[in-house]
């Protein structure tokens, strides 16, 4: 018979064991905060039904957040509402590192989810996401960290009224943040994206018909879109291969973020999801940004437009762009509707090699960015 190792303070109940962590989550009840002790856990957990209420959401966490227990292996939560998991590391997982889903139920999507200071890290190349968001209603994942994923380092499938802040992602694969399968109403906003891979934050995407939440025969035909009224602001990103990608998306806004040393592209437009009842990728807005970029890693003009889009749709205004290896360089091509842009000026950016971005005093580039004192 297994031994429970359970040490119950107040109204939190410490695990010292996985098992011991596994059980009391399982019986967990509306205020209870199941935590874990500082240590290294091999093994996977995989929870269904936790259910708190706005007043006593359940919290899965650590005992001591200042020495976070680190799980070797993946954590699977299906159909929850009111939870909260925080101060976790998942290091090593075969799959995916933390998955939440509706416990495939479309009809009743997991909601009130917080997700913060949890790091997820060292998963196998390929479709390996950090952390893995499917059919769920407002969200919040905030201080997470992420490194060396294989798909996404966020992956959302059918997610509403979310927000992504203050994340850091740092050597990627596919792309750092993804929202798709009719994702509606989602914020990435003062992020922190190193070194991410393919794509940054990919607007849309891919997704297979039977995964779209809400389905995709309750979305008249002709009207149906991977992503919708998806913003990405205050963020920065320093290398990888395309910051932003609007992909089947029917409106996204791209505002105040520092894009420095891109590999090929500033941004792309493109449609991947290609039947005709989606819309094509459209109404797309990218303003008041910064971007340093150098001429040797500089592609087709710097946004990258696919075939069945519609870019005329798109507004590129009031950017500030600069290359730092030719500053007379000017092979800026924008598509659609573009008024207000800078080139040529030097951002005068404080140090970048060394990740900081922030715009030096008397810059050319202080309402521009990240750090601009009147972004919103």
């Amino acid at each position: 018979m297994a031994t429970y190792l359970l040490a119950i303070l107040s109204l939190n109940l410490v695990a010292h064991d996985l098992e011991s962590f596994r059980r009391a989550a399982s019986e967990a009840q509306p205020g209870d905060q199941i935590l874990l002790a500082p240590g290294t856990y091999r093994g996977a957990l995989h929870f269904s039904a936790l259910h708190g209420t706005e007043a006593e959401p359940i919290v899965l966490g650590a005992s001591d957040p200042t020495d976070p227990p680190v799980i070797a292996g993946n954590v699977q939560i299906s159909g929850a509402s009111r939870l909260e998991i925080r101060d976790l590391v998942i290091d090593g997982a075969e799959h995916n590192g933390l998955n939440i889903d509706d416990a495939g139920d479309y009809q009743t999507p997991s909601r009130s989810i917080t997700i913060r200071n949890v790091e997820v890290r060292n998963l196998p190349a390929g479709n390996h996401d950090g952390i893995k968001l499917s059919g769920i209603q407002s969200f919040r994942v905030e201080e997470c960290r992420l490194s060396k994923w294989g798909g996404s380092g966020i992956d959302m499938v059918g997610c509403h009224d979310g927000v992504v802040s203050r994340c850091t992602f740092e050597n990627g694969g596919d792309n750092a943040v993804q929202a798709k399968g009719g994702s509606t109403r989602i914020r990435i906003v003062d992020c922190t994206f190193k070194d991410f891979g393919q794509r940054g934050v990919n607007i849309g995407g891919s997704t297979g018909r039977e995964f779209f939440r809400p389905p995709l025969a309750s979305v008249p035909e002709g009207e149906r879109f991977e992503a919708q009224a998806i913003s990405v602001s205050r963020c920065t990103f320093l290398g990888g291969g395309a910051p932003v990608a609007f992909v089947g998306v029917d409106g996204a806004e791209v505002s105040f973020n520092t894009i420095y040393h891109p590999e090929r592209w500033a941004a792309r437009i493109l449609q991947e999801t290609r039947t005709p009842d989606f819309i094509p990728s459209r109404n797309g807005t990218f303003r008041r940004n910064i971007i340093v970029y150098r001429a040797d890693r500089w592609g087709g003009g710097g946004v990258n437009v696919g075939d069945r889009t519609q870019p005329e749709t798109f507004e590129f205004n009031e950017n500030f762009w600069y290359c730092s290896d030719q500053p007379e360089h000017r092979d800026v091509k924008l598509p659609g509707r573009a008024a207000g842009n800078v080139f040529g000026e030097d951002p005068l950016l404080k140090n970048p090699e060394q990740g900081d971005l922030a715009p030096r005093a008397g810059s050319p580039a202080s309402r521009f960015g990240a750090h601009a004192a009147n972004n919103q």
